[in-house]
Protein backbone atom coordinates (compact mmCIF):
# COMPACT_ATOMS: atom_id res chain seq x y z
CA UNK A 1 0.00 0.00 0.00
CA UNK A 2 1.47 3.36 -0.95
CA UNK A 3 0.76 5.96 2.32
CA UNK A 4 1.36 9.59 1.07
CA UNK A 5 1.82 12.51 3.43
CA UNK A 6 1.21 15.80 3.52
CA UNK A 7 4.53 16.44 2.59
CA UNK A 8 4.45 14.09 -0.46
CA UNK A 9 6.00 11.78 1.12
CA UNK A 10 5.95 8.38 -0.18
CA UNK A 11 6.60 4.86 1.80
CA UNK A 12 4.90 1.14 1.07
CA UNK A 13 3.51 -1.42 3.20
CA UNK A 14 2.29 -4.60 2.00
CA UNK A 15 -0.76 -4.96 0.73
CA UNK A 16 -3.20 -8.50 0.48
CA UNK A 17 -4.05 -9.98 -3.49
CA UNK A 18 -8.18 -9.54 -3.80
CA UNK A 19 -10.14 -8.86 -6.55
CA UNK A 20 -8.54 -10.03 -9.93
CA UNK A 21 -8.40 -5.93 -11.08
CA UNK A 22 -7.10 -5.71 -7.29
CA UNK A 23 -3.66 -3.83 -6.39
CA UNK A 24 -1.87 -2.06 -3.78
CA UNK A 25 -4.92 0.49 -3.23
CA UNK A 26 -3.16 4.41 -2.51
CA UNK A 27 -4.19 5.87 1.47
CA UNK A 28 -6.16 8.73 1.07
CA UNK A 29 -4.58 11.34 -0.05
CA UNK A 30 -3.69 14.42 2.28
CA UNK A 31 -6.52 17.04 1.63
CA UNK A 32 -4.81 19.97 -0.68
CA UNK A 33 -5.24 22.34 2.08
CA UNK A 34 -2.48 20.64 3.98
CA UNK A 35 -0.03 21.33 1.27
CA UNK A 36 1.88 23.99 -0.08
CA UNK A 37 1.30 25.22 -3.13
CA UNK A 38 3.16 28.20 -3.18
CA UNK A 39 2.28 30.63 -6.10
CA UNK A 40 4.87 32.12 -7.91
CA UNK A 41 5.03 36.05 -8.91
CA UNK A 42 2.26 37.45 -11.24
CA UNK A 43 3.27 36.05 -14.39
CA UNK A 44 6.14 33.21 -13.21
CA UNK A 45 5.24 29.50 -12.18
CA UNK A 46 5.71 27.98 -8.75
CA UNK A 47 8.84 26.15 -8.65
CA UNK A 48 9.78 22.84 -6.66
CA UNK A 49 13.62 22.21 -7.12
CA UNK A 50 14.04 24.01 -10.27
CA UNK A 51 10.73 22.87 -12.55
CA UNK A 52 7.33 23.51 -12.43
CA UNK A 53 5.29 22.69 -8.85
CA UNK A 54 2.18 20.31 -10.94
CA UNK A 55 1.57 19.09 -6.87
CA UNK A 56 -2.32 19.25 -6.46
CA UNK A 57 -5.46 17.63 -6.95
CA UNK A 58 -7.08 18.12 -11.09
CA UNK A 59 -9.77 16.65 -13.20
CA UNK A 60 -10.83 17.50 -16.56
CA UNK A 61 -14.07 18.65 -17.67
CA UNK A 62 -15.13 17.02 -21.00
CA UNK A 63 -17.12 13.89 -22.12
CA UNK A 64 -13.36 12.10 -23.72
CA UNK A 65 -14.13 8.96 -21.03
CA UNK A 66 -17.43 8.51 -22.96
CA UNK A 67 -15.90 9.10 -26.65
CA UNK A 68 -12.86 10.45 -27.17
CA UNK A 69 -13.80 11.31 -31.03
CA UNK A 70 -16.48 14.09 -31.32
CA UNK A 71 -20.18 12.91 -30.31
CA UNK A 72 -23.70 14.00 -29.89
CA UNK A 73 -25.82 13.03 -26.43
CA UNK A 74 -27.64 9.97 -26.93
CA UNK A 75 -30.30 7.54 -25.43
CA UNK A 76 -28.12 5.45 -22.31
CA UNK A 77 -27.18 1.79 -24.11
CA UNK A 78 -28.53 0.11 -20.64
CA UNK A 79 -32.17 -0.04 -19.21
CA UNK A 80 -33.21 2.80 -20.32
CA UNK A 81 -36.38 2.48 -19.53
CA UNK A 82 -34.62 2.44 -15.39
CA UNK A 83 -32.20 5.11 -15.89
CA UNK A 84 -34.08 7.69 -18.25
CA UNK A 85 -32.18 10.98 -18.65
CA UNK A 86 -29.82 9.82 -15.65
CA UNK A 87 -27.87 7.63 -17.68
CA UNK A 88 -28.08 9.29 -21.31
CA UNK A 89 -24.26 10.13 -22.67
CA UNK A 90 -23.44 13.83 -22.61
CA UNK A 91 -22.31 14.55 -26.13
CA UNK A 92 -18.94 15.95 -26.31
CA UNK A 93 -16.66 18.01 -28.84
CA UNK A 94 -13.53 15.27 -28.81
CA UNK A 95 -10.07 15.45 -28.24
CA UNK A 96 -8.30 13.50 -31.01
CA UNK A 97 -6.11 16.14 -33.10
CA UNK A 98 -7.92 15.45 -36.06
CA UNK A 99 -11.04 14.29 -35.09
CA UNK A 100 -10.77 10.94 -36.04
CA UNK A 101 -8.56 7.87 -34.58
CA UNK A 102 -6.72 6.14 -37.57
CA UNK A 103 -7.31 2.49 -36.69
CA UNK A 104 -6.25 -0.59 -39.20
CA UNK A 105 -9.30 -1.39 -41.20
CA UNK A 106 -8.51 -4.73 -39.26
CA UNK A 107 -8.95 -3.49 -35.91
CA UNK A 108 -12.35 -1.44 -36.51
CA UNK A 109 -14.45 -5.30 -36.22
CA UNK A 110 -13.29 -5.20 -32.85
CA UNK A 111 -13.74 -1.44 -31.40
CA UNK A 112 -17.48 -2.15 -33.07
CA UNK A 113 -17.52 -5.36 -30.85
CA UNK A 114 -16.22 -3.50 -27.86
CA UNK A 115 -19.11 -0.48 -28.45
CA UNK A 116 -21.69 -3.39 -29.45
CA UNK A 117 -20.97 -5.14 -25.85
CA UNK A 118 -20.83 -1.82 -23.83
CA UNK A 119 -21.64 -1.14 -20.93
CA UNK A 120 -21.37 -4.61 -19.59
CA UNK A 121 -17.62 -5.62 -21.52
CA UNK A 122 -16.29 -2.18 -20.32
CA UNK A 123 -13.56 -2.49 -18.15
CA UNK A 124 -14.47 0.19 -16.62
CA UNK A 125 -17.76 -1.37 -15.59
CA UNK A 126 -15.89 -4.06 -13.61
CA UNK A 127 -13.69 -1.89 -11.64
CA UNK A 128 -11.00 -2.87 -13.42
CA UNK A 129 -7.97 -0.63 -13.68
CA UNK A 130 -8.12 2.09 -16.08
CA UNK A 131 -4.95 2.43 -17.74
CA UNK A 132 -3.02 5.25 -19.39
CA UNK A 133 -3.98 7.50 -20.57
CA UNK A 134 -7.92 7.04 -19.69
CA UNK A 135 -6.91 7.35 -15.94
CA UNK A 136 -6.11 11.09 -16.47
CA UNK A 137 -9.92 11.64 -18.07
CA UNK A 138 -12.04 9.77 -16.48
CA UNK A 139 -14.99 10.96 -14.08
CA UNK A 140 -12.49 11.22 -10.53
CA UNK A 141 -10.70 13.59 -10.10
CA UNK A 142 -6.33 12.29 -9.48
CA UNK A 143 -3.75 13.64 -7.46
CA UNK A 144 0.15 14.83 -8.80
CA UNK A 145 2.76 14.79 -5.40
CA UNK A 146 6.18 15.80 -6.61
CA UNK A 147 9.10 16.39 -4.46
CA UNK A 148 12.10 18.74 -5.42
CA UNK A 149 13.47 15.41 -6.92
CA UNK A 150 13.20 11.71 -7.32
CA UNK A 151 10.39 9.80 -8.59
CA UNK A 152 6.78 11.05 -8.71
CA UNK A 153 3.50 9.70 -7.58
CA UNK A 154 0.08 9.77 -9.79
CA UNK A 155 -2.83 8.67 -7.32
CA UNK A 156 -6.34 8.21 -8.75
CA UNK A 157 -9.48 8.25 -6.92
CA UNK A 158 -11.08 5.83 -8.91
CA UNK A 159 -10.57 2.13 -7.82
CA UNK A 160 -7.74 3.93 -5.31
CA UNK A 161 -5.53 3.41 -8.30
CA UNK A 162 -2.27 4.67 -8.33
CA UNK A 163 1.40 4.77 -10.82
CA UNK A 164 4.55 6.04 -10.03
CA UNK A 165 7.06 8.43 -12.67
CA UNK A 166 10.27 6.67 -12.65
CA UNK A 167 12.20 9.81 -13.46
CA UNK A 168 14.82 7.79 -15.15
CA UNK A 169 15.69 6.88 -18.70
CA UNK A 170 13.03 4.79 -20.43
CA UNK A 171 13.60 1.29 -19.78
CA UNK A 172 12.08 -2.21 -20.65
CA UNK A 173 8.86 -3.16 -18.32
CA UNK A 174 9.60 -6.78 -16.72
CA UNK A 175 5.90 -7.31 -17.29
CA UNK A 176 2.78 -6.16 -18.77
CA UNK A 177 0.27 -4.67 -16.36
CA UNK A 178 -3.34 -2.49 -16.57
CA UNK A 179 -1.15 0.47 -15.33
CA UNK A 180 1.90 -0.36 -17.38
CA UNK A 181 5.33 1.04 -16.41
CA UNK A 182 5.62 4.94 -16.66
CA UNK A 183 9.53 6.69 -17.34
CA UNK A 184 9.78 10.15 -16.89
CA UNK A 185 11.80 13.29 -17.72
CA UNK A 186 11.62 17.02 -18.11
CA UNK A 187 12.13 18.95 -21.35
CA UNK A 188 11.89 22.75 -20.19
CA UNK A 189 9.04 23.38 -18.17
CA UNK A 190 6.80 20.09 -19.37
CA UNK A 191 6.80 16.83 -17.85
CA UNK A 192 7.27 14.26 -20.34
CA UNK A 193 5.84 10.31 -19.09
CA UNK A 194 6.69 7.59 -21.77
CA UNK A 195 4.09 4.41 -21.13
CA UNK A 196 5.25 1.00 -21.76
CA UNK A 197 4.35 -2.52 -21.12
CA UNK A 198 0.09 -2.02 -20.68
CA UNK A 199 -2.02 -5.22 -20.84
CA UNK A 200 -4.09 -4.11 -23.83
CA UNK A 201 -7.56 -5.30 -21.53
CA UNK A 202 -8.24 -1.95 -20.20
CA UNK A 203 -10.19 0.41 -22.74
CA UNK A 204 -9.69 3.89 -23.93
CA UNK A 205 -13.57 4.93 -23.31
CA UNK A 206 -16.85 3.79 -22.40
CA UNK A 207 -17.24 3.45 -26.31
CA UNK A 208 -14.80 0.53 -26.56
CA UNK A 209 -11.92 2.22 -28.31
CA UNK A 210 -8.50 0.40 -27.01
CA UNK A 211 -5.25 -0.74 -27.80
CA UNK A 212 -3.44 -4.12 -27.74
CA UNK A 213 -0.75 -5.74 -26.23
CA UNK A 214 2.10 -5.59 -27.32
CA UNK A 215 3.68 -2.67 -28.83
CA UNK A 216 1.41 -0.10 -27.34
CA UNK A 217 3.30 3.32 -25.97
CA UNK A 218 2.14 6.28 -24.49
CA UNK A 219 3.82 9.40 -24.25
CA UNK A 220 1.93 12.03 -22.22
CA UNK A 221 3.11 15.80 -21.94
CA UNK A 222 2.13 18.24 -18.88
CA UNK A 223 2.80 21.49 -18.97
CA UNK A 224 1.63 24.47 -16.50
CA UNK A 225 -0.32 27.15 -18.07
CA UNK A 226 -0.40 28.68 -15.21
CA UNK A 227 -1.34 27.89 -11.36
CA UNK A 228 -4.76 26.56 -11.92
CA UNK A 229 -4.37 25.42 -15.52
CA UNK A 230 -2.22 22.22 -16.40
CA UNK A 231 -2.25 21.56 -20.50
CA UNK A 232 -2.51 17.64 -21.30
CA UNK A 233 -1.45 15.91 -24.41
CA UNK A 234 -1.19 11.97 -25.14
CA UNK A 235 0.53 10.60 -28.06
CA UNK A 236 -0.46 7.31 -28.60
CA UNK A 237 1.48 4.39 -30.61
CA UNK A 238 0.26 0.71 -31.50
CA UNK A 239 1.23 -0.70 -35.26
CA UNK A 240 -1.09 -3.41 -34.78
CA UNK A 241 -4.18 -1.25 -33.98
CA UNK A 242 -3.94 2.06 -35.72
CA UNK A 243 -1.78 3.15 -38.89
CA UNK A 244 -0.10 5.76 -37.14
CA UNK A 245 0.34 7.56 -34.09
CA UNK A 246 -2.33 9.79 -32.73
CA UNK A 247 -2.55 12.49 -30.47
CA UNK A 248 -5.39 13.82 -27.67
CA UNK A 249 -5.15 16.93 -25.94
CA UNK A 250 -7.34 18.65 -22.65
CA UNK A 251 -6.72 21.48 -19.87
CA UNK A 252 -6.65 19.93 -16.81
CA UNK A 253 -8.28 22.18 -13.45
CA UNK A 254 -6.92 22.40 -10.45
CA UNK A 255 -9.22 21.45 -7.40
CA UNK A 256 -8.86 25.14 -5.22
CA UNK A 257 -11.14 24.06 -2.46
CA UNK A 258 -9.41 24.22 1.09
CA UNK A 259 -10.80 20.88 1.65
CA UNK A 260 -10.11 19.48 -1.69
CA UNK A 261 -8.78 15.29 -1.57
CA UNK A 262 -9.14 12.37 -3.43
CA UNK A 263 -12.21 10.03 -1.91
CA UNK A 264 -12.40 6.36 -1.61
CA UNK A 265 -14.11 4.80 -4.18
CA UNK A 266 -12.75 1.37 -3.98
CA UNK A 267 -15.63 -0.16 -6.37
CA UNK A 268 -14.90 -3.90 -6.45
CA UNK A 269 -17.74 -4.64 -4.39
CA UNK A 270 -20.32 -2.35 -6.34
CA UNK A 271 -18.72 -4.57 -9.42
CA UNK A 272 -19.26 -7.73 -7.73
CA UNK A 273 -22.76 -8.69 -9.25
CA UNK A 274 -21.43 -7.61 -12.81
CA UNK A 275 -18.51 -10.23 -12.55
CA UNK A 276 -19.82 -12.84 -10.19
CA UNK A 277 -23.04 -13.37 -11.81
CA UNK A 278 -25.24 -15.94 -10.68
CA UNK A 279 -23.64 -17.16 -7.98
CA UNK A 280 -24.13 -13.91 -5.79
CA UNK A 281 -27.51 -13.03 -6.69
CA UNK A 282 -29.25 -14.85 -3.66
CA UNK A 283 -26.51 -13.87 -1.77
CA UNK A 284 -26.77 -10.28 -2.33
CA UNK A 285 -30.82 -10.03 -2.25
CA UNK A 286 -31.86 -8.29 1.44
CA UNK A 287 -32.93 -10.87 4.13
Amino acid sequence: MLIVGAGGAMAATAAPAAHPAAKAPAAKAAPAAARSHRRGKVGELARLGGHPNLNGIWQVMNGANWDLEPHDAQQANADPAELGAIGAEPGGLGVVEGGTIPYLPAAVAQRDANHAAAPKADPEAACYLPGIPRATYMDHPFQIIQGANGDMLMAYEYDSANRTIYMQPTGEPPIDTWMGTSYGHWEGDTLVVTTLGQNGMSWLDRKGDYMQEGANKVVERFTLKDHDHLKYEATIEDPMTFSRPWKISMILYRHVEPNAELLDFRCVPFADLLVYGDVLKDDAKPK
